[in-house]
């Protein structure tokens, strides 16, 4: 009977335990992307003066040939 009795506190022990693991591991997760976030929200707009410097390159050659 006592032998029974360890038994079934180890494996309530090891659910509590597992449980604890899996909760705390989706909490980590949760934070990495909360972390993560600002990163990816504010996106830099591509230059526009790239752009009208190739406009302009385009022309200066073209007007060579």
């Amino acid at each position: 009977m006592d032998a029974m009795l360890q038994f079934a506190t180890l494996v309530i022990t090891t659910m509590v335990a597992a449980a604890a693991a899996v909760g705390l591991h989706w909490l980590c997760l949760e934070a990495a992307f909360l972390m993560m976030r600002p990163a990816t929200a504010r996106r830099i707009p591509a230059r526009a003066e790239l752009a009208r410097g190739t406009a302009q390159l385009v022309r200066a050659y073209s007007a060579q040939r």
